[in-house]
């Protein structure tokens, strides 16, 4: 067997780089014969295909069946590159859509190892059509609340990327593995090659992690854990008060204590503004003994200042998270926070959003990146949420920019924290106030922790 970070590592290779020695149990669908030189006569098909199989042992480019990646049972589908570069035609896509259909039969997650060139041109439009087939097949299998993780290997073009690979729930990506539709002999000749990396995939959103192959297996066995099947899960617990190092008045405050609440508005925006205080990293290294992150917006960008992902509690509980990290978020945020939240409640995994931002991004960037359709996106995600949804304010609550996390008639408050329908300068600005009066418009906002459970937004105050 070649090095695991062998780049074209064959379909069962790949597949033994996840399952070890607990084995794998391969499926055939019902042989269907083709015609002489495929569907459209192409002159030299047959031969071409005797020589792929006779040089890889394989009668496809496909290989699938069950199989068990560290305690997780699961169906495998693995490409073989050597088979006429993982193209996909009409007996692959018998093999795909029989993949699914045995996902679906047995209620277990799909994971997909591709390595493909996208559709076989010698079967023309017979070939293309496979494409849909896989949609239909992934759509069923996303219907039924099972979860399809694509481990995406070098190179992963092409129609198989766009269908297999993209359409995934969680991408994962080799290190240095060619990604993307376009392949290398039909994009633009100075087309930059970063973009159509791994790599460059990730920066752009379009993949969750980028892991090399030693820490594969480990990674994906995570990944099972968390996304299920679940069944009747709680409710995500409410995260404990973390020390707030000196933030506030008195001496409560000081040596880690947690802080008393807040005496007016303007003590309370400071104190939530205040950069000592815990942010979203602390609590969710914290909260979780594992977590996996969702990376990107699946539309070409990212937010740094927004946490998605999945987590796992000390106890096993998976839960779902999204975090803002005290910035303006982004459309990307916005949209990456919508995604997790539909993913979730698909696979029935509770939701923990953790809330912080001066509100969300207004500069031109932001309004040329659909931020009004990004942000009302997220508002119905958790609208139409079925999993229970669980909030905590731990900072800054700017106005709809931050509602849009908040579920309704499950949010708390930490003792740091205000929520407001608008900054306290901001309003006094709009009512013509001198500056010297921020501090009593904040007072009349009632933005403090005890306001907002006075006023039956928090359940709680935290701390």
């Amino acid at each position: 067997m070649p090095d695991a970070d062998s780049p074209r590592a064959t379909a069962r290779e790949a597949i033994t780089l996840l399952t070890g020695a607990a084995g794998f149990t391969e499926h055939r669908p019902p042989p269907r014969p083709l015609p002489p030189d495929g569907p459209l006569g192409w002159a030299g098909y047959d031969a071409a295909r005797e020589r792929a199989s006779a040089r890889t042992g394989e009668e496809e480019s496909v290989v699938y069946g069950t199989g068990v990646v560290g305690d997780r049972a699961c169906v495998l589908i693995s490409f073989e590159f050597g088979f006429l570069g993982g193209s996909l035609g009409r007996n692959t896509g018998d093999r795909l859509a029989a993949a699914y259909e045995l996902a679906l039969t047995r209620r277990l997650p799909l994971v997909a190892l591709v390595a493909t060139g996208g559709s076989r041109m010698q079967e023309g439009m017979v070939a293309l059509t496979q494409l849909q087939r896989v949609a239909v097949a992934s759509t069923r299998l996303r219907a039924a609340g099972l979860p399809q993780i694509a481990v995406v290997r070098d190179p992963t073009t092409g129609g198989g990327w766009a269908t297999v690979g993209a359409g995934a729930d969680v991408v994962l990506a080799l290190p240095g593995a060619q990604v993307g539709f376009a392949g290398s002999r039909v994009r633009p000749p100075h087309a930059d090659p970063y973009a159509y990396s791994a790599e460059g995939q990730f920066a752009a959103g379009q993949v969750d992690a980028v892991v090399p192959a030693d820490e594969l297996a480990a990674t994906v066995t995570q990944w099972l854990r968390a996304l299920g099947p679940h069944e009747d899960l709680p409710a995500a617990p409410v995260p404990r008060a973390l020390p707030t190092a000196g933030v506030g008045t008195g001496s409560a405050a000081g040596g880690g204590a947690v802080a008393p609440l807040p005496g007016t508005g303007r003590e309370a925006v400071a104190r939530a503004r205040d950069p000592r205080r815990p942010r979203a990293e602390a609590y969710l290294a914290d909260y979780f003994a594992v977590r996996l992150p969702l990376h990107g917006d699946r539309s070409g960008a990212t937010d740094p200042g927004l946490l998605c992902g999945l987590g796992l509690r000390a106890d096993g509980q998976p839960v779902a998270y999204v975090a803002q990290c005290g910035t303006p978020t982004r459309p990307a945020g916005y949209r990456a926070a919508a995604r997790t939240i539909r993913l979730a409640d698909r696979l029935g995994v509770p939701v923990l959003t953790l809330v912080d931002t001066p509100g969300a991004a207004n500069d031109a960037e932001a309004e040329r990146a659909g931020a009004g359709a990004a942000i009302a996106d997220t508002f119905a995600a958790i609208a139409a949420a079925r999993v229970p949804v669980t909030t905590l304010v731990i900072g800054e609550g700017g106005s709809g920019g931050a509602l849009a996390l908040a579920a309704p008639e499950n949010t708390h408050v930490t003792v740091d924290s205000y929520f407001s329908v608008i900054a306290p300068e901001l309003a006094a600005a709009i009512l013509k106030r001198p500056p010297s009066e921020t501090g009593a418009t904040a007072d009349q906002l009632r933005l403090r922790p005890q306001d907002l459970v006075e006023l039956g937004f928090a359940l709680s105050i935290v701390g």
